[in-house]
């Protein structure tokens, strides 16, 4: 098996691997850099094959819905076929007509279940089921020419699937000879801290919640079902109602899962803003809009009680909130990566809080596996060696595991 890191061997986002045996080949993630001004095909790595019409590219393996592992499939062949989690096929195909641009959801390709092994070509594929934020995830094993290579994509220990790293620990595949190893907590957490747990969110949204005198706004992603999950249970305990707009009502229905929250629960209520009603006109979604309007509310019912009601924030509200004068005592809970908002996305919105008195708490854990866990995980699994992937920090692999090799950017190498 020959293995080539096209991004991704020193930094975090934008992985892009390649795989060739038997003269066929497979990509494993093909993300855009999280430092992308925009989804555009200039970061397109340079493979043969990503317009269809080269017959070794036997596919793409898509580890999970983060567009950092699969936004560049805008720019590429619908003939290829992808793999995928089918919750994570359904949740990036429910989430293309409110997202602008390009945006990949693919059709043809390879639904995967969890430790079921198929087959493309030379290569056999057994995709694992892991903890991470984004909803589906996976990390995958594939071997051909009697090598063995796992592809950890992203995970963690601390989310509410904690206990599939457990499972992993205890029952972990043996004979690994490559691990492509994600870092991202390195550099970011000392080697022997943990992240706060998913839970430790949930108990720290229930004393924001309580605390507020108004709305309690939580800013996270409608994809990041464990967060919402989380806003969710917090919500109910301190008497309030989530308040969904109609992008979560569907991402949360694609999920398949009923055991999340979904738009016709008693405690979730759906208010859509003018931006989506303008959206759901133009495009006639009637027939949408009906199938989630259950427990549809206006903004003169969030302003008459406030105080019951939580808002999964998103900022196409702030008009809505503005004039509907839902403010009065409302707090602002950030919870999504510090980089965003560091970096100047959410520019709009800090402004808006600014001219309202509105003061941000950031309240948030990664989706990523703390150096402790990571260490856990290579223990485990004993892999030949290391390989350092979707990481700003390589250098630091082999203070925590033995048997590190590092690749950079663009080299091809022989397992």
């Amino acid at each position: 098996m020959h293995i080539c890191i096209h991004r991704g061997a020193q930094e975090i986002g934008g992985s892009c691997v390649e795989l060739e045996s038997q003269g066929q080949r497979l990509i494993l993630d093909l993300g855009l850099p999280l430092d992308a001004e925009k989804n555009d095909i200039k970061y397109l790595p340079e493979i043969p094959g990503l317009d269809g019409q080269d017959s070794s590219l036997s596919g793409i393996l898509i580890s999970h819905p983060h567009v950092d592992h699969f936004g560049l499939l805008a720019h590429i062949s619908e003939d290829i076929p992808v793999g995928m989690g089918a919750a994570a096929r359904r949740i990036l195909r429910a989430a293309k007509p409110f997202m602008p641009g390009k945006w990949p959801a693919p059709e043809k390709g390879w639904d995967y279940g969890s430790e079921v092994p198929f087959e493309i070509g030379p290569f056999t594929i057994t995709p694992y089921l892991v903890d991470h934020s984004a909803y589906d995830a996976y990390a995958l094993l594939i071997e051909a020419e009697e090598t063995r290579l796992f592809y950890s994509g992203d995970f963690r220990a601390h989310g509410r699937k904690g206990k599939l790293f457990d499972r992993m620990i205890a029952n972990s595949p043996q004979n690994i000879d490559i691990m492509l190893l994600e870092g991202s907590s390195l550099g970011r957490l000392d080697d022997d801290k943990q992240f706060p747990t998913e839970s430790d969110i949930e108990a720290r949204f229930e004393k924001a919640f309580r605390d507020a005198t108004g709305l309690a706004m939580v800013h996270c992603s409608s994809q990041n079902i464990d967060r919402v999950v989380s806003a969710m249970r917090a919500s109910k305990r301190t008497g309030r109602k989530l308040v969904i707009d109609l992008y979560t009502a569907i991402i949360l229905e694609a999920t398949g899962n009923l055991n999340i929250p979904q738009s016709d629960w008693d405690d979730v209520v759906l208010m859509v803003p003018q931006s989506q009603r303008v959206k759901i006109l133009k495009n006639a979604w009637f027939d949408l809009l009906k199938q989630h309007s259950r427990n549809r509310i206006f903004r003169d019912e969030i302003n008459a009680t406030p105080e019951k009601f939580t808002l999964l924030f998103r900022p196409l509200y702030q008009g809505d909130l503005t004039r509907g004068e839902c403010l009065e005592g409302a707090s602002f809970i950030y919870s999504q990566w510090e980089g965003y908002w560091e970096r100047g996305e959410y520019d709009g919105v800090k402004d808006w809080l600014q001219k309202h008195g509105i003061e941000k708490q950031s309240i948030h854990t990664s989706g990523h596996a703390s150096p402790v866990d990571l260490k856990r995980f290579v223990k485990a699994l004993n892999p030949g060696k290391v390989v350092p992937i979707h990481t700003f920090q390589p250098e630091q692999y082999g203070k925590l595991y033995p048997k590190v090799e590092m690749h950079g950017d663009g080299e091809w190498w022989c397992a």
